[in-house]
């Protein structure tokens, strides 16, 4: 009898730890998943803004300050003035611009909910008086903030 008491009694301390392991491995996915939301959200939201920058605003200090030093020697400042010349010739487009937005990350781990590397690519449908534009933007996470990685100008619409 006093054998099969102890051994009740050992078993009694198992669930308490697998309920702390349980919660543990579930607040871990929360916080990996709401992490990656959060970056694909900012993705967006950068996204969006880069577009109304140059769309609206014709700002070109937003690509002197944030293109990637590989987009800066694909597109001289020459290249640059090009399309802000061009957007500030059309003027304001029809609003609201359509934009198609795709987000995605490069590595993953830990079934999927680490991820890394995030880039995105917007397609905006700009709808002038004249003619329709499609300006396509490609933007990533660099070590200390969001860079555009390619400014694609395109008069005419786009096949989609």
């Amino acid at each position: 009898m006093k054998l099969s008491s102890r051994l009740k009694l050992a078993g009694e301390g198992l669930l308490p730890v697998i309920l702390v392991v349980l919660l543990i491995v579930l607040g871990i996915g929360w916080y990996l998943y709401s992490t990656k939301a959060a970056t694909e959200r900012e993705a967006k939201r950068y996204g969006h803004e880069v577009i109304d920058r140059l769309v609206i605003k014709h700002d070109r200090a937003v690509l002197d300050q944030d293109l990637a030093s590989q987009a800066k020697m694909q597109m001289p400042p020459s290249g640059r003035d090009y399309i802000i010349q061009r957007l500030v010739q059309l003027g304001a487009p029809q609003q609201p611009i359509e934009i198609e937005d795709n987000v995605s990350f490069d590595n993953y781990s830990f079934f999927g909910l680490l991820a890394a590397k995030p880039r995105g690519s917007f397609t905006a449908h700009l709808n002038y008086p004249g003619q329709p534009v499609t300006l396509q933007v490609a933007v990533s996470q660099g070590e200390t903030k969001w860079l555009i990685e390619d400014v694609t100008f395109t008069l005419g619409a786009a096949p989609h």
